[in-house]
This record gives structure tokens, sequence and C-alpha cells, in this order.
């Protein structure tokens, strides 16, 4: 590597080029300390280095050329220099009080050096000795980046229909529109940094991301304790905890619907990308990590449906329920499902997608049961084939008994977090007794109360009695499943790639802080020799100091954050501790 030559021009240019010959010949010296040591991480870092000088060259060039105009220009209007105070720079004396450290919208950034004013009785201004460096914006930053660089690992507490019974899921559903409040509660525990919660018909997860893993799990139990009122053994019974890439994996999948009761099916993404979209809300609690993770999932979720055929004819919950009734009608009912009367307790998506199914299945006519109309308009618009008896229980609370009284299988899919049909409320009602009824119930907190079958004549189902219809379609896409999985594995080397290189922060934060600070010094020293720069000579110098410090960093950083194996990674690490004198990386 070869340094530009000094040409005639500004004294500060000549001052920064015998900087810049110092800098060159101290990273040549570590080039040849590097060759000594070997490997992979050596060599990159050479070229890393290698770079900026070819670039510096130039632009050196082109500076000394730029305050050479400037001084000709502007130095002649430069104000003079006070009695009294020649051995302070100018801008320390009298040009302070438009360039000392302010927000972002003052166009000259700071120069690393104290603003002091000239003041009575203020000997250190008077005679040029500038206080002790105010910290810069670029220091400012690399102390955030270090006071929130400790590694994160993700961790997933939860249950779902493989591992636990709707009577033990809904006594921890969380609704849509609360799961930023749960994420925050979770969050206000000291060892959780983010946090993100998923809950569905057929899943209760909670991800989290934290520093100590065990004291973040005890703290999610905790938490699930007192929401749920269900005790530690009780929950221990019943959730799964994954940590680190398991905690991924395991996202991946149920976002591709790998890990759905109806394999394949499409809401699950939905939820996943509404869980995103939550957690970065300004009130939510997805941060970095979590969020990344979240988004990646959506990704792999999305790759999986559109690369493989895992989501082509695959059933939903809805459409399971569908099926089901029409499986057990002449059983249960002594008649087919075509043949029976049909209502729907609630309006919302899983009432849509069960119209759709129904409607396949030749059904008519249907009661639609709901607390309001603007939902029921919606639906009778979107299916005008079906022929839609509408009842307001907000209006008429005994709408939904005569709703029971007069159809043959009642299903129910409401938001509500309680039943809302009871076995006592059936045998006021004498359900049954004439003509049996189904109940299929597909809402988590359950609609319809466990004990409604032990009424004589009545059948009731919930979503965990769907399985034997999805179990067959399961079979069916192995093949797919094994597809998607391939490529989930891609998506999941991405997310480990990203997680690796976010190891080498605290690194980059402290050859940030290290380098601002080698530039704030000699800039004070190098504005202490020159006290007659203007404005815009400054602001030139200050450029050009801050895009040396900025291409000698890029080339380390980049290294740093690229991806390669744990022993990799630390002999870098030490590399550039060695290098730069690094305390603690």
């Amino acid at each position: 590597m070869s340094a530009p030559s000094a040409s005639a021009g500004c004294p500060f240019v000549r001052v920064l080029y015998l900087h810049f010959v110092l800098l060159l010949a101290f990273f040549t010296s570590v080039e040849a300390t590097a060759m000594t040591k070997g490997g992979c991480p050596v060599s990159r870092l050479q070229a890393a280095f290698q770079a900026p000088f070819n670039s510096l060259s130039l632009a050196l060039h082109g500076q000394q050329a730029t305050m050479s105009s400037l001084t000709a220009r502007d130095r002649s209007s430069s104000p003079p220099i006070a009695a009294g105070n020649t051995g302070a720079p100018r801008w320390v004396s009298e040009g302070v009080r438009s360039r000392v450290v302010r927000s972002r919208t003052v166009d000259v950034k700071p120069l690393g050096m104290s603003a002091v004013e000239t003041k009575p009785g203020n000997k250190r201004a008077a005679e040029g000795e500038p206080e002790e460096a105010k910290e810069t914006k670029a220091q400012k930053k690399a102390r955030r980046i270090a006071a929130s660089s400790t590694p994160l690992s993700v961790h997933v507490i939860g249950l779902s229909h493989h591992n636990a019974g709707v009577d033990v899921r809904e006594r921890l559903a969380v609704p849509e529109a609360e799961w930023n409040l749960a994420s925050a509660k979770l969050c206000g525990y000291e060892n959780i940094r983010e946090a993100a919660v998923l809950s569905t018909c057929n899943r209760f997860e909670v991800y989290v991301a934290a520093t100590d893993a065990h004291a973040a799990i005890r703290d999610v139990m905790t938490h699930l304790q007192e929401y749920s009122g269900l005790s530690q053994s009780e929950l221990r019974q019943n959730l799964f905890m994954l940590s680190r890439e398991d905690a991924v994996w395991h996202l991946l999948r149920v976002s591709a619907g790998l890990d759905s009761l109806v394999v394949g099916e499409g809401q699950i993404l939905s939820q996943v990308r509404q869980c995103y979209l939550h957690g970065t809300e300004k009130d939510g609690s997805a941060g970095k990590v979590v969020a990344r993770m979240l988004n990646t999932a959506v990704s792999a979720g999305k790759r999986a449906r559109a690369e493989t055929s895992i989501s082509k004819g695959a059933v939903s919950i809805s459409s399971a329920a569908a099926e089901f009734s029409k499986m057990r009608a002449e059983k249960d009912l002594g008649k087919k499902l075509v043949g029976s009367s049909v209502a729907i307790i609630g309006a919302g998506k899983m009432t849509r997608l069960l119209l759709v199914h129904l409607g396949s299945l030749g059904i008519k006519k249907v009661i639609l049961v709901n607390r309001s109309m603007p939902k029921c308009t919606e639906l009778m618009e979107e299916f005008p084939d079906i022929e839609m008896d509408v009842r307001l229980g907000a209006e008429d609370p005994t709408e939904l008994e005569r709703a029971i009284g007069e159809a043959d299988i009642i299903f129910t899919s409401t938001s509500a977090t309680g039943c809302i049909v009871g076995k006592e409320q059936l045998e006021r009602l004498e359900a049954g007794k004439e003509r049996p009824v189904m109940f299929v119930d597909i809402s988590v907190p359950r609609n319809v109360e466990a004990d409604c079958s032990d009424v004589p004549g009545v059948f009731a189902y919930d979503v965990d009695d769907l399985k034997m219809v999805v179990a067959r379609n399961t079979a069916l896409r192995r093949r797919e499943m094994l597809e998607a999985e391939d490529i989930l594995s891609e998506e999941h080397n991405k997310f480990s790639g990203w997680q690796q290189s976010l190891s080498a922060t605290p690194a980059i934060s402290k050859m940030q802080e290290k380098f601002e600070g080698m530039r704030a010094q000699e800039m004070r020293k190098a504005g202490n020799k020159l006290p007659n720069l203007s404005d815009k000579e400054l602001q030139v110098v200050e450029k050009l100091s801050q895009g040396i410090v900025n291409k000698m960093l890029h080339g380390p950083m980049s290294a740093l954050r690229q991806p390669g194996g744990p022993d990799e990674k630390k002999q870098t690490l030490k590399i550039l501790k060695d290098m730069f004198k690094l305390e603690k990386l």
C-alpha cells in the first residue's frame, strides 16, 4: 500500500496527512503481524483493512483541493482573533454558541471537542485549553449498542392440541386484542427482554428472548400460574419448553402448518403474521430478536405453501367440523347432514369458513345467531346461495335458546371467554327429549360445557374430537411435509446466521467507541494548533476525519458480521482485541 503525497495547501490538511501516514504505518505493521498468525479470519481481516487506503488516497487529494479553494475564498473574511486570546481555537472562543453538540437538526456535526465559551474568570477558555470533551453522537451510539449487546437466546413455553386438552388450553387462552398486554406483563419481569404471545384455538405459546434462560422460564411459569389459576405442577404436566434453535424450528413448523391439527391449514400463517404485526406495534414487546424470528416464520410459511402442495386441498378446523358433522349425523341423529336443520352461533372468521364447507356439502339454509347485525349482513352478501335466518342475541337473549330448540346440529364459534350453553340450560329446555341434538363446538375457550353430553339425547363435541377426521389428511401429506421441512431448514439457517452476527455487536461497539475517541482527541489537538479555520473549512475537516474512521472500521466490522463457526468467530475476535487493544470482548 502506498500513501498519497503531501502537497502544499491548508496546514490542517497537512496535519491530517501526517496522521494518515501514521495510520498507514500502523495498519501495515498489523498486516505483517497478522500474516504470521495464519488462518481464515486473519486473511479476511487483512483484506478488510486493505480497501480503505486506496479510496482514502483519492479522497485526501480531493479534500486538499477543496480546502485550498475554501482557504482562498473564505480565510480573508475570517474575523481577527481577539487580543490576548491568540492561543485559543476560533471556534472555542467565539463560535461555540452555534457549534456545540445539539439535536439532529444542526447541520454541523460535533467535532468531538469541548465547546467552552469565553466567560469572565474562565481561565482555561481564555488560555485555549479545552475542557474535557463532551460525549459525541458516535460515542453515545456505541454506548447504547454496548448496553443492549448482551446476547439474547430465544425460548418458547406453551401447549397445543398435541399435549393438552381443550379444558387446559382454554384456561390459558388470550384474546388477540390482549396479546400485547400479555406480552407487556411478561416483559415486566426482570429477566425477560422481549416477548410475544400466540394464542389460537389449538395452541397457546409464549416466545421470549432473555439472557438468563432458567430465570426467564421461571418468570413465564409464574405469570402463567397467576393468569390461569393452574398450579405449577398442573402447568408442568401440560406445557412444553424449547430453547434456542429448537424454539426457532418449532415456530417455523407452526407457521408452515406442519404442527397444526389440520396439516397445511392456512389460518395459522395469518395468526403468526398477526402476532408479528402486534408485536412490532408501538405497544408491542417483540424486540429485535423476537420480531426477526416471527418475520422469518411468516416468510417460511409463505414459501412452504407456495413451493409445495402442503396447502392444496388441505382442510381447516371449520372444514373438519363440517366433515365431522357429516360423519356423525346418521349415527347420532339418525339422518344425513343434508336433511338436518343447522344453526351457527357466531359470525366471525371461523363461521365464514364453516359456511364455505357446509355449502359444498349441500347445506342451503342455516339459522345464524349473533350479537349484532353488521357481520351477519356481510355473510349474507358473501353467500347468496345459502338462506340465512338471522337471530340477534344482543337484542333478545332468548334467540339462542330458540335456535337450540329448532336445530338438529348447532355449531358454536364465538369469541366469548366462557360457556354460553350449559347442562342446566339444556335440561330446562328439555333439549334432546323429543329428538337428538348435536353440538359441534370449535371455540377455545369452549362455548359448550363438557358435561352437556350427560343430558340424554344431546351429543356434544369439541375441537379435540376432530382428530379422527384429520388423521387421514395427515397421512396423505407426508411427502409434502418433508418437502416443506427442506424449505424451513433454509429459513432456519438464515435466521441462525443473522443471530450469529449479533455476537459481533459488543466488539463493533468497542471499536467504534475507541476510534471515535481517537478521532475526537486528534481533532482537539489539531484545533488548538490551527485557530483560524473558517466554518466551511471545519465542516470539510470534520467530514474528512469521520470518513477516515468509517472507512477504517468498515472492513473489520464486515469481517465480524460474516457467518462462521464459534471457533472462527473466537479467533477473529481475539485478533481484533490484540490489534486494537480492546478490553473485554
